[in-house]
Order: C-alpha cells, then sequence, then structure tokens
C-alpha cells in the first residue's frame, strides 16, 4: 500500500508531444493514479492538442502555468528530480517534499542537460543514481521509494536492455529500467511495438 499521496510533475519543456513521450506520460498518469496520487503536466503550451487517451487519463492535471509560477510560494516542498543534484533520493524525502519534479527530457540520448533551466528557479534536488532512465522510469523509482519506502539501492533494475525487433534484428536500449514481475524491463503499454515500428528511424524521432 502506499503511503501519504504526492504530486508528480512533468515540466513539457517542448512545444511539441511526440508519441514516445505520449506513451511515457500515459504510465506516469496510470500508475500515479493507482497509489493515490496525483501526476501533473506544467507549461503545456495553449496551442498543444493531446491525445485523447492522454486527455482522459487518470489523476492527469493539465497546467499551462510553470512549475515556478504553480508553486513560487512554496519552493521547499519541490524536489527536482535532477542528475546533477549532490544527494541521492531517500525514504526519509517522503517527510521533506510533497511535490516530485522532472524536467520531461530525462529519456533523452544522450541526455541535454535542460534540467539545468530548473535547477537554476532554485528547486533543491535529488539523484536518482548515475544511469540514465526514461521519464516514466524516474517516475516509478521515485514512486517507489517515497511512497513504498524501497530504498534507492534495493529496486531491481536492467540496465541497456537488449529488445528483439524481429527475428533477424535486436535494439540495445540506452536507459535503465525497472525490472518487472516477469523479469523483464517495465515499460509504457505500446512502446515496444512503437519502438519495433520506427525501428528504423531512430530514437530522436521518437519523442
Amino acid at each position: 500500500m502506499a503511503a501519504t499521496a504526492k504530486t508528480y510533475i512533468v515540466e513539457h519543456l517542448d512545444p511539441e508531444l511526440g508519441p514516445w513521450s505520449s506513451l511515457e506520460y500515459q504510465a506516469i498518469a496510470a500508475e500515479t493514479a493507482e497509489a493515490g496520487s496525483k501526476f501533473c503536466l506544467s507549461s503545456v503550451p495553449k496551442s498543444l492538442e493531446l491525445p485523447k487517451e492522454l486527455e482522459n487519463a487518470p489523476a492527469l492535471l493539465i497546467e499551462n502555468r510553470s512549475v515556478e509560477e504553480i508553486y513560487k510560494l512554496e519552493k521547499d516542498g519541490v524536489c527536482l528530480l535532477d542528475p546533477a543534484a549532490p544527494s541521492e533520493l531517500c525514504v526519509e524525502d517522503a517527510a521533506l517534499f510533497d511535490v516530485f519534479l522532472f524536467g520531461g527530457i530525462l529519456g533523452d540520448d544522450p541526455p541535454r542537460d535542460r534540467t539545468a533551466e530548473l535547477r537554476q528557479k532554485g528547486f533543491r534536488g535529488r539523484r536518482l543514481g548515475p544511469v540514465q532512465m526514461t521519464t516514466d522510469t524516474a517516475a516509478r523509482v521515485t514512486r517507489l521509494v517515497i511512497q513504498h519506502r524501497v530504498p534507492l539501492d534495493q529496486i531491481s533494475y536492467i540496465d541497456y536492455p537488449e529488445l528483439k525487433i524481429n527475428e533477424h534484428e535486436s535494439t540495445e536500449m540506452p536507459f535503465r529500467y525497472v525490472v518487472g514481475e516477469n523479469g523483464k524491463p517495465i515499460m509504457p503499454k505500446g512502446m515496444l511495438d512503437l519502438i519495433k515500428s520506427d525501428s528504423e528511424k531512430g530514437f530522436g524521432e521518437l519523442f
């Protein structure tokens, strides 16, 4: 059973929404709802048309305002998941923070330090370890630590898993994932099919 409800925010820093990000956001929304918490997409341009599946996702709040505007008087309660932070996320952080903030670009390969834009706004940061994660994985790991009180180093991970595209082809994913009960990396519903169908395009066109 998850502990006290929290809010998870992705600051959507792009003017567009690719199919990869859409599936990630849907996964975050569904898992956040199951944990009795809220998921917010902030800085969403008013001109951006979201897929119906995402618009109707449980526990999802769409905000045109930036996270800085929303929490300008409550910055101390917001934790920025930041690969450059001096310390790692721990279960005790559940008592310090009510809101957990992601830059929305944690899944880039190679990673772009656009989290720096949020860092400069004064939010306190925590790391999720040394290996790059997709955005939904970062949210999943944060929720396990904060709401389920599983220490970061006790979560089962798989790094750079190899996915079979077809009988003759496979691709290595350049990220860390949480291992599911079936022993395979946990990915958003539909992600494997998306990767297979777009394997020739390269990941850059999927985000």
